[in-house]
């Protein structure tokens, strides 16, 4: 079982932070007015999203519900409605991000740098949420 956490917790450390980093680049590539670096960006954007984000999601997701599955008397409890709440608007938000990289593919992105750089917050307070429901248990 402690495998198993600690297991779901490397998985969600690295989809985090992807999730940090991807709205990042998508900063500097709005911010971009070159054809090269636009296609630099694009191929890191694919990159982080495709190698890292996507692995580390389902791995998150696979471990998560396992330990739902050794432990359903979870189920029962309300902080954990609103951690798995929040966790589907994280893969709402993570596929969110997958067709912003479409729109910078098709040069067709319509948003400035600094609507990304407030976005590149949202998953900040996410963590920090989930983190707190799982550590206290408020509820």
């Amino acid at each position: 079982m402690l495998w198993l956490k600690a297991l779901h917790i490397v998985a969600v450390v690295c989809w985090f932070a992807g999730l940090f980093y991807l709205p990042r680049l998508f900063v500097y590539h709005a911010m971009s007015s070159d054809s090269p670096s636009r296609e630099r960006f694009c191929v890191m954007e694919r990159k982080l999203y495709r190698g890292i984000m996507l692995p580390s999601m389902l791995a998150t997701l696979i471990f998560g519900i396992w330990l739902l599955a050794l432990n359903p008397g979870w189920l029962q409890m309300g902080w954990l409605h609103v951690k798995l709440l929040l966790v589907v608007a994280l893969i709402a938000y993570h596929y969110w991000c997958g067709a912003q990289i479409k729109r910078f593919l098709r040069n067709e992105n319509p948003r400035s740098h600094v609507f990304y750089r407030w976005l590149n917050e949202l998953p900040v307070i996410f963590l920090l949420v989930i983190v707190i429901l799982v550590v206290v248990k408020p509820f």
